[in-house]
């Protein structure tokens, strides 16, 4: 006797729909679930909500889901009551956001003004890295001058240099190899009278990379960081470039303060930006990978080393597991 399809199952077989586990869309096919997450690049190091745990792009998208005009309206809801409008954090009571808030905005730096001699404090060599552990940072600032018939070459004149707790580490004045014709007063405060006594360009750059390379070889520093400190600040590539040092890429990261202030506070601001985002909760399962591990595994999307049919296999949440991101996280996970 033949069986007889139940089209109530059938119709339910068919309805069925493949929900993302990061942010949570929907297909009606499973392929269509694999090739987003092939191009979505979801990873622990996206942004996510605290209320429903989807995965953002980007800090902007999640405050547009938390806080913008189409905000979904339990998430803005809580946000509202015990979320932190700095870090986009979601805390059990408004007590303990208010406990929060007093240290997460934080005063802004004094700025150090003009300094009368070279300050340097040559930090101690860090111990090798434990297991699992981060390296240290330092922040660099450089302070720009005109050059050229038109003062638009940037000339670097003035350096300073913080580690992690704010202390200043390393500040001085840099003696340009070319004339000087624009002082940029307005921006800079620097005159003629402060480069007197500046320190020569190949004596900065020898103090700069050893505070960086921390003891380490240039080739391990290279390959996987070791105990090379990470550089942080605005623009680094252009206060490399006017200093004329190469440091390694994996020990960079960008961009994380845009204004024009003190050398000192630049410095600063761009260190609190960094530990504020390398601070984020992106630990992957078991915590095993160390510093070089991380750094040398390919940016590609882990889909790509799985065949098809395994791929096939496999639930959202395992899709999302395999999935990583198409770059360096600031947590350097």
């Amino acid at each position: 006797m033949e069986s007889v399809e139940n089209p109530l199952k059938s119709a339910a077989t068919s309805s069925k729909r493949h929900r993302c586990a990061a942010c949570f869309k929907q297909y009606k096919k499973k392929e269509h679930l694999i090739e987003h997450m092939k191009t979505s690049y979801h990873s622990v190091h996206q942004p996510k909500c605290g209320v429903c745990q989807k995965h953002c792009k980007s800090f902007e998208s999640l405050r547009e889901h938390t806080t913008g005009p189409l905000a979904k309206i339990n998430c803005s809801e809580v946000f509202s009551i015990r979320g932190c409008k700095l870090c986009m954090r979601i805390f059990e009571s408004p007590i303990l956001l208010g406990e929060h808030q007093q240290i997460c905005c934080l005063p802004a730096p004094v700025p150090q003004g003009p300094c009368t001699e070279c300050q340097i404090y040559d930090p101690p060599l860090t111990i090798e890295n434990g297991h699992g552990s981060r390296p240290e940072a330092v922040a660099i600032d450089c302070g720009m001058v005109g050059g050229g018939s038109d003062g638009s070459l940037d000339l670097c004149v003035r350096v300073c240099l913080v580690n992690e707790d704010e202390k200043l580490i390393f500040h001085t004045y840099v003696l340009p190899q070319i004339p000087i014709t624009d002082y940029r007063y307005e921006v800079t405060g620097i005159t003629e009278d402060h480069l007197r006594d500046a320190m020569p360009l190949k004596e900065v750059q020898d103090k700069i990379l050893h505070i960086l390379y921390n003891g380490e070889s240039i080739g391990i520093s290279r390959i996987n960081g070791g105990n090379a400190r990470v550089l942080v600040g605005h623009a680094l590539e252009h206060d490399l470039d006017c200093l004329r040092i190469y440091y390694p890429d994996l020990l960079l990261r960008y961009d994380i303060q845009s204004e024009l202030h003190d050398p000192y506070q630049n410095c600063v601001s761009a260190m609190r930006l960094y530990k504020r985002l390398r601070s984020q909760e992106h630990q992957t399962k078991g915590n095993e990978l160390l510093f070089a591990s991380r750094t040398t595994r390919s940016l590609t999307n882990g889909c790509g080393s799985w065949n098809n049919k395994e791929i096939e296999n496999m639930s959202p949440d395992e899709l999302f597991d395999i999935s990583k991101s198409n770059y360096k996280c600031w947590c350097l996970g």
